[in-house]
């Protein structure tokens, strides 16, 4: 007989009061087959959990091991254990970035083979401290202690690993390429926001520091015959803040406030206010 176990259900049932029917929610509870226990889900959860054991006892010789051998030679005991630590870390790191490559075993070889050249350093580590203490056997086999964490975590990744076919792969790497070409490319803009935005900082800093009225030249109106009364506004060459209009409609002869005003909209910023126009007039008018 197959076991079961009962969940909570609901439903809207309608349900009548004077004549007016509503919509009611109606809980109950119904007996449902239990599947089989997952043996195989419980089995490998608990190897990893044996393995994340042995990775913490690993680091924990290691580090007294290592840290005792460091100790002979640095005055600061806690800096020649926590220099210790660094050992076992190194190649526990290299295996969670193993973990994180498990769909994509190309990735995955650089973790692994850089985990492996660590563990050989703290192992020799582990078996010269035994040395330097007259039992070398006994560094020996403390040295397999994180060889065979080492072991145990390879074999429990390779189990979790899910390799990918080759097609597969190849889909997996275009959507990984077009989702980091599109990431990179944030900081791309903001690099490049940054740089024009510096831009415009010393374009403003050189125009604040050349003077209140600039030099005549070609392309300034000064270099055209005067004719009386002629306020003509001069042609806009590009993009100007509203002090560089106010400096441009003075030096060409406009000077009527409402005439300055109508040109700085014109060229500069077509909502300037009349009040900074009037501040900008006055600073370009007064006598340097």
């Amino acid at each position: 007989m197959s076991r079961t176990r009962t969940v909570e259900r609901s439903r809207l049932v309608p349900h009548t009061i004077d004549g007016t029917t509503h919509l009611v929610l109606d809980r109950y509870k119904v007996d449902v087959p239990q599947p089989p226990r997952d043996w195989d889900r419980v089995v490998l959860t608990g190897v990893t959990a044996a393995a994340a054991v042995i990775g913490v006892a690993s680091i924990v010789w290691s580090t007294a091991s290592i840290g005792s051998l460091l100790a002979l030679v640095v005055p600061l005991t806690a800096a020649a254990y926590a220099a210790a630590l660094v050992f076992d870390l190194v190649w526990l790191s290299c295996m969670a970035l193993e973990w994180l490559a498990r769909y994509d075993q190309e990735r995955a070889v650089l973790p692994r083979r850089a985990g492996y050249v660590a563990l050989g350093i703290a192992m020799g580590a582990v078996g010269t401290h035994g040395w330097i203490s007259g039992q070398f056997a006994i560094g020996c086999v403390a040295a397999t202690v994180s060889g065979l964490a080492k072991v145990l975590w390879t074999v429990v990744l390779r189990h979790h690993a899910k390799p990918l076919d080759a097609f597969t792969q190849q889909w997996v790497d275009a959507e990984r390429a077009k989702a980091g070409g599109r990431l990179a490319m944030v900081a791309v803009r903001r690099e490049l926001t940054r740089a024009e935005q510096a831009v415009a900082a010393e374009r403003a800093a050189i125009s604040g520091a050349s003077g209140d009225i600039p030099e005549a030249g070609p392309d300034h109106p000064e270099d055209r015959p005067e004719r009386p009364g002629d306020e003509a506004a001069p042609a806009a060459t590009g993009p100007m803040t509203i002090a560089d209009a106010v400096r441009t409609a003075v030096s060409s002869g406009i000077t009527d406030p409402d005439a300055v005003l109508r040109y700085v909209r014109k060229v500069a910023d077509a909502n300037a206010k009349e009040s900074s126009v009037e501040r900008y007039l006055r600073t370009v008018r007064k006598p340097a």
